[in-house]
């Protein structure tokens, strides 16, 4: 199905637009609710307006039909005085009934009922509608009828009520209810009033009321789009300053217009960008000055140390000529010479990581053999630190594009750390991957790091434990110039640890240069190995000859 046609990306289109838009927000709140308050209020009216015009109608009705009764009551009085009454006379009563009601605007119906227990004269003159008698149980209701069968001299009743139409719903109608005497026989007088004109005017005033609501939110949506645009339109240019401010930009203002509180948000927000401005200008000039300082302290320090150096070596060639005790004094100051020299260098490497001066030299090397190379190089350090490494090189492994130079660096610096904190235990090095990255996992089974430490291990001249010594002499910068190291491959250089259990480092780099890692293929920390591998100070495990692919 394609993307446009998948509600479920239209309600996530719509869902992310409703989080990310303040103005939509607001203005289809304020539609929202101005629409819940038209219709109240609307609601509201109409239901009064039809109440009131419904209640006069029926005062109007209730009062012609009162009237109506009273000319017919009193006509057939005087005919019964004048002689008595025959179809004619009724007749005529039944005409003066409708002439009476004929003053309404709608069509009026009439029935006279010889009231319950009464005997009818003999009459043939039409006492009811034509039509009406085959719906008048439908429109005259017994509680009406009821009402009528009581005292009801002189009053009139009324309800409403729906005449029956073939063609369309009931029409509106009013039936008032009163009682005739004629010649000593009681009568019931039912007179239907059609009102539909009332409701036509009620529905037309529905129209007019809908209308005007329409109307009215379509006009307050035109007032809070305006209002949103002058109050929210500032902020949205706040935030696309913000965003430029934050990308670099430290010379974008915001405009100040006015004197209002948007213009106060302005200028105070200018004067923070300002005040960023120069804090941002001064610490990256004292970085330069630092990084320059740096890096000319370095340099200047060689050529004395190199003078040094020299000296410290012609006094050590000549050592079995001293003392044992100046022969040792000049073994330890050529051991702490060699340390100063790897300090200055690894302060002119981060010197030239800071100034974004690091050039890479990639080539296509195998991981697994690089590793191995390593391991073999280190191993006279970890047997005098009476610990045994472990190569676990599982298969066949891909060739990577990286700096030869600097994965050994930091696989060296990993091991090295992992024999100065071993504890003498085991040192497990593996190495694995997979189609698109390679790693390197070092591990060790010494006192480990705290976990408040192990956010900080990868700071310059950082150290958990300051009072510990060092069997490889570090500078202190080996892990920060490693986490640079794999940065610049696009790699991660990532830390677990337990105290009492140990630590683990894992390298990993993606196989193609500019490639992107998404996982790794060790886990961190690995599977620890099978008892039965780790005999010997320096045992490779692999199924494989490294340099095939797998």
């Amino acid at each position: 199905m394609p993307r446009w046609l998948d509600p479920r990306a239209w309600w996530r289109g719509m869902a992310r637009l409703w989080r990310s838009s303040l103005a939509l927000r607001t203005v289809a709140l304020t539609i929202g609710l101005s629409l819940i308050a038209t219709l109240g209020v609307g609601i509201a009216i109409d239901l009064g307006i039809r109440q009131s015009m419904l209640e006069v109608r029926r005062a109007q009705l209730v009062t012609l039909s009162q009237s109506a009764t009273f000319s017919a009551q009193r006509s057939f009085n005087d005919s019964a005085a004048q002689g008595g009454l025959d179809d004619a006379v009724l007749t005529d009563g039944v005409r003066l009934i409708q002439n009476t009601t004929a003053t309404t605007s709608g069509q009026t119906s009439f029935a006279l009922v010889l009231a319950p227990g009464q005997n009818p004269p003999v009459t043939s003159a039409a006492l009811a509608s034509p039509g009406l008698e085959a719906i008048f149980d439908r429109v005259v209701s017994a509680e009406l009828r009821a009402s009528l069968e009581g005292d009801a001299e002189g009053r009139v009743f009324s309800q409403s009520a729906g005449i029956p139409s073939q063609t369309g719903p009931p029409a509106p109608a009013i039936v008032t209810g009163s009682t005739l005497e004629i010649q000593g026989v009681r009568y019931q007088l039912y007179l239907i009033y059609d009102i539909s004109d009332t409701a036509e005017v009620l529905s037309t005033i529905q129209l007019a009321l809908l209308g005007a609501g329409f109307a009215l939110i379509l006009l307050i949506a035109a007032v809070a789009l305006l209002v949103v645009r002058l109050t929210v339109g500032p902020v949205q240019v706040a935030a696309a300053t913000s965003r430029r401010l934050a990308a670099g930009e430290l010379d974008v203002r915001l405009p100040v217009k006015g004197d209002d509180v948007i213009a106060t948000l302005a200028r105070s927000f200018n004067g923070m960008a300002d005040s960023l401005k120069g804090q941002i200008t001064r610490l990256a000039e004292l970085s330069t000055v630092q990084q320059r300082f740096v890096s000319d302290v370095s340099h200047e320090l060689r050529t004395p140390l190199t003078t040094i150096r020299l000296a410290g070596d012609v006094l050590r060639d000549r050592t079995e000529q001293f003392d044992p005790a100046t022969a040792r004094t000049v073994e330890l100051m050529h051991t702490q010479i060699q340390r100063f020299e790897g300090l200055l260098s690894d302060l002119l490497e981060m010197s030239r990581f800071d100034a974004g001066a690091v050039e890479m030299e990639v080539d296509r090397i195998n991981v697994a053999r690089l590793a191995e190379d390593t391991v073999a190089a280190m191993t006279p350090l970890a047997e005098a630190k009476g610990s045994e490494l472990l190569l676990i090189a599982e298969g066949g492994h891909f060739e990577a594009d990286a700096d030869a130079r600097r994965i050994r660096r930091i696989v060296s610096n990993l091991i090295g750390n992992a024999i100065d904190h071993g504890e003498g235990r085991p040192i497990e090095v593996w190495v694995d991957s997979d189609q698109n990255a390679a790693a390197i996992a070092v591990r060790d089974h010494g006192v480990g790091i705290a976990v408040e430490d192990l956010d900080r291990v990868f700071d310059r001249f950082w150290r958990a434990d300051p009072s510990r010594q060092r069997t490889t002499g570090g500078s202190g910068l080996g892990l920060a110039i490693s986490l640079e190291d794999a940065a610049l491959h696009g790699g991660w250089l990532e830390a677990w640890s337990a105290p009492g259990e140990g630590s683990c480092f894992r390298l990993t780099i993606p196989r193609r240069h500019g490639g992107r890692l998404t996982s790794s293929p060790l886990a961190l920390p690995p599977e620890t190995p099978p008892e039965s591998l780790a005999s010997g100070p320096v045992r490779t495990v692999k199924s494989a000859d490294p340099e095939q692919g797998r």
